[in-house]
């Protein structure tokens, strides 16, 4: 089975503020900081799922045209936020614009993702109609994946008992990668120490406080 993936980009500005500690907010002399590095995470999760031999598409839901043009130029597709109503009608949305049977969202924050972790994920979500992968911190959800089925998002706080609770079946396996979203410096730090993807890698000398 070959997946089509659907991962969320918002404004680069307005996303991860969490990671203001790190970057300023995009403030000061370095305003454009900020959005580098919420583009460096993505621009590490697309090309990690584009070299994924279980996934046959990436669609990047997104009306940011600087990230567009990233995610374009490693080999995904994008489609507008039609629906502008927060995370997960843009998700649904992506998942019908696939056209796909077997589809899955992504998180857009996972720097340190191996693509034969995902691959190993997705092998074992075609057991099930829909499942999904729990967060390091085991609360939340960096892959929800759905065959024959509906998408049926539930991401936000709690989306992992959310998911289940909308029966979707827990998936696990040793994917710390794929685990590993980052929200906060401290999620910067782990991952670093997982291995980052060369886009992140490469931005954090410019870092005015380190992530490692």
């Amino acid at each position: 089975m070959r997946w089509s993936l659907v991962v969320p980009a918002k404004r680069l500005g307005a996303a991860k503020t969490r990671l203001a500690p790190l970057t300023g907010g995009g403030r000061g002399d370095r305003p454009d900081l900020h959005a580098d590095l919420v583009l460096a995470l993505l621009a590490d999760t697309v090309a990690a799922a584009r070299a994924c031999p279980a996934v046959a598409a990436v669609v990047v839901v997104t009306d940011d045209e600087r990230a567009a043009a990233t995610v374009r130029a490693l080999g995904a597709r994008t489609v507008a936020d039609e629906p502008d109503r927060g995370l997960n009608p843009a998700l649904a949305h992506g998942a019908r614009a696939t056209g796909a049977a077997a589809v899955a969202a992504l998180s857009s924050d996972l720097p340190a993702l191996r693509p034969a972790e995902l691959a190993a994920a997705l092998d074992a979500a075609a057991a099930v109609p829909r499942g999904f992968v729990a967060d390091a911190a085991g609360t939340g959800t960096t892959l929800l994946t759905a065959s024959g089925v509906p998408l049926d998002p539930h991401f936000g706080s709690g989306s992992a008992a959310a998911h289940t609770a909308a029966g979707a079946r827990a998936l696990t396996g040793d994917w710390p990668g794929l685990r590993r979203d980052v929200d906060t410096p401290a999620d910067l730090r782990e991952a670093t120490g997982l291995g980052l993807g060369p886009a992140t890698a490469a931005l954090l000398p410019r870092l005015p406080r380190p992530a490692a």
